[in-house]
């Protein structure tokens, strides 16, 4: 599958081009091949560098590193999560378990940020919970029990108060919880790259065609070479039934996002002078909404069922229109033609909204499928695998293997059938919040 570069995204056209990029061209050998240069890849060839500073890593992208799902998400790390399934008095104890990784997924973000000094307009203001629909506090009072029982702060606010606050008069009730953090994932996963180990070589734009483990060596053939390891990580989310891993497990989804140009001060005047903020949907299929440090707003309203390498220029002009309603919805003031850029992203789910993590053979290892909450969970698991891959345990480790396993999905047509059904489903159920 031809996984294909574009410059549709705000978050990746805001960095200066690398200019350092590697292709593999020749046949090579190593003690560690990572595959797939996200947030997981990224964290993962980052700790076997330091775990292993005199042995050879390997860590390969089909397409330029961090520019696919990592670089095209909304900015959210998330603490807490409305639309998993988990939020039931008699899930409690499940929901505390992925609440768990959220706080262990921000607690090593934090860390590589502290550590290398970086600036990914990092903004601890927390996220907001929103619908327009007034039935809908219902849902959210009953969300507030789950996390008044496991100790989150949050506090409901009602249409005056969130006029004020996000500039607009859409919303009528939302919750807003403090832990979140909005964020630059672009600038993020730049910085990822950029402190690599000296140990830690990188091949962009290199598909890997198929893999195949001989005589205990994992062998990989990619488009123009191919590279013999002992050991592999499998970090590629979205693409790993693509690579036949757990392919009855875990299956993507297709999300579109547009994205503003950054507002005159005159807009910017016009709907209040509201600081940054970031709205999550009550109902699963409602819109994602954010309005930037820099005065942009960006939306996500559309989740389907695709093909996720590529999402053609036209397909794109016809999921930028419906973002550009939901705009409009909620910032009428607003000028028709302020989009700037619309692209495609992939999300990773499973049945139970588990993530994988685990050895699939013997030195063959996965982590993946974080069900949209990939930045601190993706670089946890990064980090995590590859402790697991090299024989250690630890405090974290032990709290990942507690959650539930991702259970066994049903067989195709009625996997595809079945998606597509919930999630028109859930556009009916979330039309007025789209």
């Amino acid at each position: 599958m031809e996984v294909v570069n574009d410059n549709s995204c705000s978050w990746v056209n805001d960095l200066n081009p690398r200019t350092n990029i590697t292709t593999l061209s020749s046949d090579l050998s190593c003690e560690w091949l990572v595959i797939g240069a996200g947030y997981t890849g990224l964290s993962a060839a980052r700790k076997l560098g330091q775990l292993f500073p005199n042995q050879k890593i390997l860590l390969v992208d089909a397409q330029l590193a961090g520019e696919g799902a990592s670089s095209r998400n909304s900015g959210y790390l998330v603490d807490t999560t409305l639309n998993d399934g988990f939020t039931s008095n008699k899930e409690l104890e499940n929901y505390k378990k992925k609440s768990d990784i959220y706080k262990l997924g921000i607690d090593v973000v934090k860390k590589f940020i502290k550590e290398h000094q970086v600036d990914c307009d990092w903004n601890e203001c927390g996220k907001y919970f929103a619908s327009s629909n007034t039935e809908d506090k219902k849902i959210l009072e009953n969300f507030s029990y789950t996390l008044s029982k496991l100790d989150f702060e949050y506090n409901f606010i009602f249409k005056k108060d969130l006029t004020k606050r996000l500039g607009t008069n859409f919303y009528n009730v939302a919750l807003h919880t403090k832990g979140g953090i909005l964020l630059h994932p672009g600038k993020l996963v730049r910085a990822m790259i950029d402190t690599l180990p000296e140990n830690v070589t990188l091949y962009e734009n290199s598909l890997l065609l198929n893999w195949k483990k001989i005589n205990g060596l994992i062998n990989c053939n990619f488009k123009n070479g191919s590279i013999k390891s002992k050991k592999i990580i499998f970090a590629t989310n979205g693409f790993l039934k693509s690579l036949g891993i757990k392919v009855n497990y875990n299956f993507p989804i297709t999300l579109t996002a547009s994205m503003t140009r950054p507002l005159t001060e005159q807009e910017f005047t016009l709907i209040g002078k509201p600081k940054e903020w970031g709205v999550l949907p009550v109902r699963p299929m409602g819109a994602t909404i954010r309005m930037t440090k820099d005065r942009r707003i960006l939306i996500r309203n559309t989740a389907e069922v695709h093909n996720p390498s590529h999402m053609s220029k036209s397909n794109l002009e016809k999921r930028s229109i419906k973002q550009k309603i939901g705009i409009k919805k909620r910032f009428p003031q607003l000028p028709d033609d302020i989009i700037q850029s619309t692209w495609s992203g992939i999300v990773s789910r499973t049945r139970n909204s588990s993530q994988i993590f685990e050895e699939i053979q013997e030195n063959v290892f996965v982590a993946g499928c974080y069900n949209g909450s990939g930045i601190g969970v993706g670089t946890l698991f990064g980090e995590q695998i590859a402790l697991k891959a090299s024989g250690e345990n630890s405090n974290e480790i032990k709290i990942i293997e507690k959650r539930n396993k991702p259970t066994l999905l049903p067989p195709q047509p009625f996997l595809n059938l079945g998606i597509k059904t919930r999630l028109f489903y859930e556009r009916l159920r979330a039309k007025s919040d789209i």
